[in-house]
């Protein structure tokens, strides 16, 4: 059975992969930490994807950029003149609403009831609103025509729609210093390093810079637990390319972070591409990946290309030059960019309804069987590899199997459990996505044998205790995606 959104959240807080921030305190909205599990399930994505972006490319190298940055930054980028999103208030309930998500969401619901051409109709009427000289009053004369009542009171009494930039300010240096902003993205630190870049790493163009860091955004309807949040983890790479030759780059980057995304376990069926109906007035071409989470079909990636836009501002804010010399043409120019950028939130809350399982097993009597939840995670994203047991905490078992994950530690996180009856510790670690458990009884005190169970099929194998860490990689190697 897939996952519901309410189902994901309740487990991410029962075992400890994400929690409401400061919860002892309310909490704040749109806000999380990541527990004990989440940590070691965030890391292993972002080293997946480093390893993916920059090891494994030549041309690739990495930036680690500050939050804080110079206020004209943001003024040459145009996030201070039109980083906003449309608002507009329910006069009844005082809540506030993203005037395109309204939109959007009426558009849903007509394609639920199977009125497609109305539908269609509607989306081209916000894709109209959207590139209108005035969006902000198109947008709501849409709303007015089309009568879409509030989704929590049900009332149509809207006020105005309005923009409202998303960046936090603050203030930097003594009392009333200079206000300064929170980084809304982190594509920003790579462009204004281009230079530095290029020449300490002695890089020739075609070449990018990656990086992964938090952004924050002021998100007035923030929703969807980890989907939208205020503060975030952004991986993303910027790639230089010669003006004229960015088509060819955007397409081959598009496959290999469609690519990326599968051979994490994703299912195919789930992810598709959406082309911008709407380009950016700095992107001559923009496409998302775009996941099916169960709030409907949503983006987790965005691949532009963003033409000399970036460069080309930051040179004429700062004054300083951001040319490339091509040594084969002996010509200078301002690179273009075809950009990859992926949110790590986003991520993890992709690969958690993804891996997400509940079905029927058979239990030990014959023609019973009961329920059992499973994150089928891929093998080296799950954030324990390995789970050992001792059959029983006796008789030298729990010393045995300490000792065997002491030595799996060396190049394996493993969890050891020695409390309750195995078939519950396999449960637990079923739940939490640990793909092989290896139990240690007592035909292990005589022949040093141990027996290893698979998450996904439950099957065990009888294996030499010397053996365990290659046998989980044959076996992680050979793991292929769940189907539906």
């Amino acid at each position: 059975m897939a996952a519901t959104l309410d189902t994901i959240v309740s487990l991410a807080k029962r075992r400890g992969f994400i929690f409401p921030s400061s919860e002892i305190y309310g909490g704040l909205g749109a806000v999380y930490d990541y527990g004990p599990l989440g940590v070691e399930l965030k890391r292993n994505v972002r080293e997946r994807w480093w390893r993916a972006m920059v090891h494994e490319h030549e041309d690739v190298v990495g930036l680690d950029s500050a939050i804080l940055m110079h206020p004209t930054v943001w003024k040459a980028s145009g996030h201070v003149d039109a980083f906003n999103d449309p608002m507009i208030d329910d006069k009844q309930s005082n809540k506030r609403y993203r005037a395109d998500q309204l939109i959007e969401g009426h558009i849903a619901k007509l394609e639920k009831k199977k009125k497609t051409q109305e539908a269609e109709r509607v989306h081209a009427a916000l894709v109209e609103a959207l590139n209108a000289d005035d969006p902000s009053s198109a947008l709501h004369a849409l709303i007015l025509a089309e009568e879409i009542r509030a989704p929590e009171s049900g009332a149509f009494d809207w006020t105005e729609v309005r923009q409202f930039n998303l960046m936090f300010e603050t203030k930097v240096g003594a009392v009333g210093g200079d206000t300064i902003y929170l980084r809304p993205e982190t594509a920003q630190g790579i462009f204004v390093h281009f230079g530095n870049v290029q020449q300490t790493s002695r890089q020739q163009v075609p070449f990018g810079i990656a990086q992964i860091g938090k952004a924050f955004r002021n998100e007035v309807v923030a929703r969807q637990f980890i989907f939208r949040m205020r503060e975030f983890e952004q991986m993303e790479m910027q790639y230089f390319v010669a003006p004229g030759s960015q088509m060819e780059h955007y397409a081959e980057w598009a496959e290999k972070r469609m690519n990326w995304h599968m051979s994490n376990g994703i299912r195919p069926s789930r992810l598709r591409w959406h082309d911008h109906e709407k380009l950016a007035h700095y992107a001559d071409a923009a496409k998302d990946v775009q996941y099916e989470y169960p709030f409907g079909w949503q983006e987790i990636e965005g691949i532009h290309s963003r033409t000399d836009f970036d460069l080309s501002r930051h040179q004429e804010f700062s004054g300083k030059k951001l040319e490339y010399f091509d040594p084969q043409t002996k010509e200078r120019y301002i690179p273009y960019v075809v950009e990859t950028s992926v949110g790590l939130d986003r991520t993890i809350l992709m690969l958690l309804c993804d891996a997400f399982h509940e079905e029927e097993v058979p239990t030990a009597k014959e023609g019973k069987t009961e329920s059992r939840s499973v994150l089928r995670f891929h093998p080296s994203i799950a954030p324990y590899q390995v789970a050992v047991f001792p059959l029983v905490k006796k008789d030298g078992m729990d010393d045995k199997a300490k000792a065997i994950a002491a030595d799996l530690r060396g190049g394996l996180n493993v969890f050891y459990d020695e409390k309750g009856a195995v078939g519950r510790r396999y449960r637990r670690q079923d739940e939490i996505g640990t793909p092989f458990a290896v139990t240690v009884d007592g035909d292990t005190m005589e022949d040093g044998t141990v027996t290893i169970r698979s998450r996904d099929t439950m099957e065990q194998d009888r294996i030499p205790a010397e053996n365990i860490a290659a046998y989980v990689k044959d076996a992680t190697a050979a793991w292929t995606a769940p189907t539906d």
